[in-house]
């Protein structure tokens, strides 16, 4: 039974730290990189939807699968990630590395996209902000979330916030 609850503790604290982590970084990169206005340009709009179309504002709440997802991906180095010295500093050089930089495909900002892509350098290093906040955000969240695992206060937050993202990302597109 320990086993199990411990788990599901695992998923969901995988799961509201990546989904407020990632909420707050798109946030930070709607306002302070002005995504509006970046993804209207002619090297963008060919390929990212407007920041106003309803499946855009629905992308926060959608996030949760994509928590379970990751999940599931770390599931097997769970121990050397949540149990060992030092171990979300390399949970978060191994996201920044694989999810950022050393992607398989080209994508915008990675080795790849640098070499293959026609997309102007400018352009390629205008997400790294964001994707940095993203991965101290997610270290970060998780951190509290282990070491204060055992109070109550800290579902609780999770829950209320992860509530919140939900009826914000539902409404925008229900309003969209």
């Amino acid at each position: 039974m320990e086993k199990r609850i411990g788990m599901i503790q695992y998923f969901w604290q995988i799961i509201y730290a990546h989904t407020i982590a990632y909420f707050v970084a798109g946030v930070f990169a709607l306002l302070v990189i002005n995504y509006r206005d970046l993804f209207a340009t002619d090297v963008i709009s060919s390929f990212m939807k407007p920041v106003d179309e309803p499946i855009v504002a629905l992308g926060p709440v959608l996030q949760i699968f994509r928590g379970i997802l990751l999940a599931l991906v770390l599931l097997p180095l769970r121990k050397v990630f949540f149990e060992e010295k030092n171990g979300l500093m390399k949970l978060g050089v191994i996201i920044l590395g694989l999810s950022l930089l050393s992607t398989i495909g080209p994508t915008m900002g990675s080795f790849e996209g640098y070499i293959y892509t026609k997309i102007p350098y400018m352009y390629q290093m205008l997400g790294y902000p964001e994707a940095i906040l993203y991965v101290l955000l997610f270290i970060g969240i998780l951190h509290v979330s282990i070491k204060y695992a055992h109070r109550r206060i800290i579902t609780l937050l999770s829950i209320l916030i992860m509530a919140l993202i939900c009826f914000l990302g539902i409404m925008s597109f229900v309003m969209a």
